[in-house]
């Protein structure tokens, strides 16, 4: 748990450390990039006997004085996703995970999704009597307007289309047609409550409405950056691309730029895919940055 002032931001995992092959992850590692940074990196983020990478899948909780706000809801359980096996139809106590911290999902006030694709919206929906409900029935579900205007173009481009892997249809049409969206353009400012902790970057390329979400309370400061950083290796690679990145050039510049702003601050960063301890910091080392953890 990371506490801000009057702020307190919870991990829920789903899955905490998944191995995955160079060329699964990105479009342009090798086994000497992952080589030459092995020693910074540890066990914890490479295997140590060969060279996939570690990630993981979490959400968070941004618990405020009036607000519980969950970023970001993992793949989900039940959902059909055969083109990717280590997501297809998961049976994981996430819920029980959420609990643990104190919350049932009627606690949830606003889920926030950073982009849409299939690892960041499947809790979004649950599977009720054959049927996909919301399962924080309470909560207004925050999507930037030009992702939901893509992935809607895409589905209605071709309705048999399973659009991100299915996950468009089974856990965000659900809560487009129970009227949850709230549309948002990122760097516009929030109102109300939600204002007064939190703030939207664009932060595009990764998908065409990629967002990062700022934090701020008692003069700190952390910044829950998605997909914009998959793996800390990127730290020391920022030209490492992803191969879900919509806009090579465009996620490229998104990464970049917050590594520099975030580079020896007192910012913390959250990234949707480091393995625990998952919090820590950027900072510079030559013409490039590593990432600490806990810093």
């Amino acid at each position: 748990m990371l506490k801000l002032g009057d702020v307190e931001i919870h991990r829920v995992v789903e899955i905490d450390r998944l191995p995955v092959t160079l060329d699964l992850l990105f479009t342009n590692a090798t086994p000497e990039i992952v080589a030459a940074n092995r020693d910074w990196l540890g066990d914890g983020l490479v295997e140590p006997d060969g060279d996939r990478l570690f990630v993981s899948h979490h959400s968070f909780v941004v618990r405020t004085p009036a607000l519980n706000i969950l970023v970001d809801t993992c793949i989900g359980n039940h959902k059909p996703r055969a083109s990717m096996p280590a997501w297809h139809m998961l049976d994981q106590p996430y819920l029980e995970r959420l609990s643990a911290i104190g919350l049932q999902p009627e606690d949830i006030d606003v889920v926030m999704c950073t982009h849409l694709h299939a690892d960041h919206v499947g809790w979004n929906t649950r599977l009720v009597n054959g049927q996909w409900v919301p399962t924080f029935p309470n909560a207004r579900y925050i999507i930037s307007r030009a992702e939901l205007a893509h992935f809607e173009g895409l589905h209605r481009a071709n309705p048999t289309l399973p659009v991100a892997r299915g996950a468009y249809q089974d856990s965000v049409l659900p809560v487009i047609e129970r009227g949850l969206v709230e549309l948002v353009d990122p760097d516009k400012a929030l109102e109300g409550e939600l204002a007064r902790h939190v703030s939207l970057e664009n932060a595009a390329g990764h998908t065409p409405g990629s967002m990062n979400v700022h934090v701020r309370a008692s003069g700190a400061h952390a910044c829950l950056c998605g997909d914009i950083l998959h793996h800390a290796i990127q730290c020391a690679e920022p030209g490492l691309a992803s191969t879900g990145d919509f806009d090579l050039e465009r996620a490229y510049a998104s990464r970049l730029g917050l590594l520099q702003r975030c580079a020896d601050t007192n910012i913390d960063v959250l990234a949707a895919h480091f393995p625990s301890p998952t919090v820590g910091r950027v900072v510079s080392h030559g013409s490039a940055f590593r990432f600490v953890f806990g810093a």
